[in-house]
């Protein structure tokens, strides 16, 4: 006779977050030590336990663990991946949905937990399956990033030109041709100019004009 399905184990279901942000120039990810075993006081990706009597689905748990663990709302995150085995957690089969999300530098500042910030490319070994996740949020934010505007939600809302190149080198990891840059932007028609507002930057001898993406993100044909 069948095993009824209620009698089957149910396996652990959490979500994983990869939040990066910038930090003394580079690309980091954000990290909170566990409260509990395993790996208690370890750091690792802020996540934690989908409510299925509170969580309307993933993205809603992953909006109230970034609101209760970091004190952020309504900053830029997608699903990465869906990581699954009967070996990635010492307790159980387990399922991590995992997201990566953007946050611009300094709105870390008095999160509500004690955040950790590594370098993305310097982690170091984390628990679980954490490590592999980092690594491939970073392939998708570069992959992705050379042909959308998604770089830019590292940045407060608004920003300078260099700023925006800055950050497009940054995520991908290599330097770019200013004019080149430029003439890519404007063509691509991705930004609108901040009227009535001007920045003084150690570089420029006048005010430099700022500027803010026409819409949340934009996807484009060719690469930056």
């Amino acid at each position: 006779m069948p095993m009824a399905e209620a009698e089957f184990a149910r396996p652990i279901v959490t979500v994983d977050i990869v939040l990066l942000t910038l930090h003394q120039g580079r690309l980091c990810v954000a990290l909170l030590p566990r409260p509990a075993e395993p790996f208690a006081g370890v750091p690792a990706l802020i996540g934690g336990y989908l409510h299925v009597d509170e969580d309307a689905d993933a993205e809603s748990a992953v909006r109230r663990i970034l609101k209760a663990k970091a004190g952020l709302e309504g900053i830029f995150f997608e699903q990465l991946a869906t990581f699954a085995s009967a070996r990635r957690d010492p307790r159980d089969w387990s399922v991590s949905i995992a997201y990566f999300a953007l946050v611009p530098q300094g709105a870390l500042e008095g999160a509500a937990s004690p955040l950790e910030l590594r370098p993305v490319e310097t982690a170091g070994e984390l628990p679980f399956d954490h490590q592999e996740i980092v690594i491939a949020a970073l392939a998708r934010l570069r992959g992705k990033g050379a042909y959308s505007t998604i770089p830019a939600r590292l940045l407060p809302e608004v920003f300078t030109m260099s700023e925006l190149q800055a950050i497009y080198e940054t995520v991908m990891g290599e330097r770019l041709d200013q004019s080149a840059f430029r003439r890519k932007v404007n063509d691509l028609d991705l930004l609108e100019v901040v009227e009535g507002e001007k920045r003084q930057t150690e570089r420029a001898r006048r005010p430099t004009t700022l500027y803010r993406l026409k819409t949340p993100v934009a996807v484009f044909d060719r690469r930056i």
